[in-house]
């Protein structure tokens, strides 16, 4: 059995999916990968629309193909980003049970948890 990506590894996948997106409109590409507890990787990247706000976010693809493909909410370890996740992805990373998140903002390479990134967050446990 083979060892698990590292977070650079990870983070150069992004790089690659990335390299896919579909960005006329920002031309900011981004690409997010995520790895399964299985040692899966799914890859996403952010998709525009020229209606607007209709565009999706690299993370959000990347959950989106893996729960379509039969993964749920605790099944993810890592999510590796080309950029630091936006207010909505960072409920989706919380949402999906992800252990850790590894982005670039501004130069450098940060590491934090889904709580770490959206404290006080809301989650179906906080309706009673």
């Amino acid at each position: 059995m083979s060892a698990p990506p590292t977070d650079a590894e990870l983070l150069e996948l992004a790089d690659a999916a990335a390299a896919r997106a579909y960005a006329p409109y920002s031309g900011f590409d981004v690409g997010c990968v995520v790895l399964a507890r299985d040692g899966r990787v799914i890859e996403g990247v952010n998709v525009e629309n020229a209606a607007y706000p209709l565009g999706v976010c690299a993370e959000r693809t990347a959950f989106a193909r893996a729960v379509a493909e039969g993964y749920r909410p605790g099944d993810f370890t890592v999510a590796a980003i080309t950029a630091s996740p936006c207010g909505g992805c960072r409920q989706w990373l919380h949402e999906m049970g992800v252990e850790r998140v590894v982005f670039r903002n501004g130069g450098r390479v940060v590491t934090m948890t889904p709580d770490e990134l959206l404290p006080e967050s809301f989650d179906s446990s906080n309706l009673a």
